[in-house]
């Protein structure tokens, strides 16, 4: 069955949320413990250094470099669901190899940048598919709950997923728990494949620089919509930095062990349930301009706890620190994308969340490989207190537009600005 991407929303459309839901949910466990399996490889088993970690973590985001832009021209070209199951089966063969590698003795640190090289490309393609997906299944009044439903579980997934990972690591070591994420892709898929086909609506004929383009000036010229892609790409660049330091700064810092890390970097999953419950209620209450606002800064305020102590107390402030930065960006990331996802127009709409995605997510690697760089010269805590300062860059920015004057994000839209020129 092939509709279009403004079809109705029926009852059966709840039942294909929650089959979305369901699969979105087991996958998500499943990378939550590639999260902390994956650089403990690296860490234990191949002894990579701090900058080779962050040369991980960065091409983990190669995708979005590389195929971010056009990956909207592509979706809209192909049936969703089709994409989505074959980008599951490329990255459950892609985690899979590593631990086949390591049983044959023949795994390297090369193996792993491939590997995530490779689940990075198909990630790509599977989230904008799936950000495009969405709308069509959901009512427009009820995506703002919906995308805190969505980033609510991933939240929960993230608290279980590397809490999870870091106790199979510490039980049977660090390559055996990736086959839990190769599982974890091949059940989505499987569950993916029963929904019936979505297409975004037919555009006339053109070439592929020119769909590009098109995106591009429907984000750049939106009063509101950029200066929140300036704001997602100033943080995505801390969220780089955190992630290629967090494993190195646990272990060889804190003396965390395997368990002990997953546990601790869960704690980002506490913070992003809290901030998922919270953000469409405070929403109706004050306004999505306003509470993104306040929950930008205070999660950058709270970020500062992370590095601040040594020992079991600093483990206690990490803990605190790092679910709070992560409540902020959690409440931020649903109330733009919902923003996105009713002010596009349908035909642009992969197109725009791939221009989005594109521009903020090339930040992450960014910042993972300065965070690498300073690691090398001021050593991984001076390094790590810098990455968790970046963390107001982004709230920093968001007061140079029209955001703190607003109520909600939809307050201020294209034809509202010419006006008011």
């Amino acid at each position: 069955m092939t509709t279009s991407e403004t079809a109705p929303v029926t009852r059966s459309s709840t039942s294909l949320f929650w089959r979305y839901w369901t699969a979105s949910a087991v996958s998500e466990v499943g990378s939550g413990v590639t999260l902390v399996a994956l650089p403990l490889i690296a860490i234990t088993l191949l002894d990579a250094s701090a900058f080779q970690i962050s040369l991980l973590t960065a091409m983990g985001y190669l995708g979005w470099i590389t195929l971010g832009l056009p990956a909207g021209v592509i979706v809209g070209r192909l049936p969703l669901r089709g994409l989505q199951v074959g980008a599951d089966v490329v990255r459950a063969v892609a985690i899979g190899s590593l631990p086949v590698l390591w049983w044959l003795d023949r795994l390297t640190f090369a193996h792993l940048l491939l590997a995530a090289a490779v689940i990075s490309l198909a990630t790509v393609l599977f989230d904008v598919a799936t950000a495009t997906f969405l709308p069509a299944i959901v009512d427009k009044s009820q995506l703002t709950a919906r995308n805190s439903l969505v980033s609510g579980t991933y939240a929960v997934t993230q608290l279980s997923g590397p809490s999870l990972g870091g106790l199979m690591v510490q039980a049977l070591g660090a390559a055996p728990a990736l086959l839990v994420d190769s599982v974890s892709f091949l059940f989505s898929g499987a569950v993916l494949r029963t929904l019936p086909e979505r297409r975004t609506p037919p555009v006339p004929a053109a070439s592929i620089g020119s769909q590009i383009r098109d995106g591009w000036r429907f984000v750049r010229s939106h009063p509101v919509m950029f200066p929140c892609v300036v704001w997602a790409t100033a943080i995505n660049f801390t969220c780089g930095a955190l992630l290629a330091l967090t494993p190195v700064y646990l272990v060889r810092d804190l003396g965390a062990s395997p368990a002990a890390v997953g546990l601790l970097m869960a704690t980002e999953g506490i913070g992003a349930v809290i901030g998922s419950w919270l953000t469409p209620r405070l929403e109706r209450r004050f306004g999505g301009a306003r509470v993104m606002l306040t929950a930008t800064f205070t999660g950058a305020a709270l970020a500062l706890l992370m590095p601040l102590l040594g020992g079991v107390p600093g483990a206690l402030v990490f803990s605190v620190g790092n679910a709070g930065f992560a409540a902020g960006v959690v409440m931020g990331s649903i109330i733009t994308r919902t923003h996105r996802q009713t002010a596009s127009p349908p035909h642009l709409l992969a197109r725009v969340m791939a221009t989005v995605r594109f521009v903020s997510w090339s930040a992450t690697p960014v910042g993972s490989l300065v965070a690498g760089g300073l690691a090398v010269g001021l050593g991984t805590r001076a390094a790590f207190w810098l990455s968790c300062a970046s963390a107001f860059l982004g709230p920093v920015l968001l007061l140079r537009g029209p955001v703190p004057g607003l109520h909600s994000l939809s307050d201020l839209e294209p034809a509202d600005a010419e006006e008011a020129r």
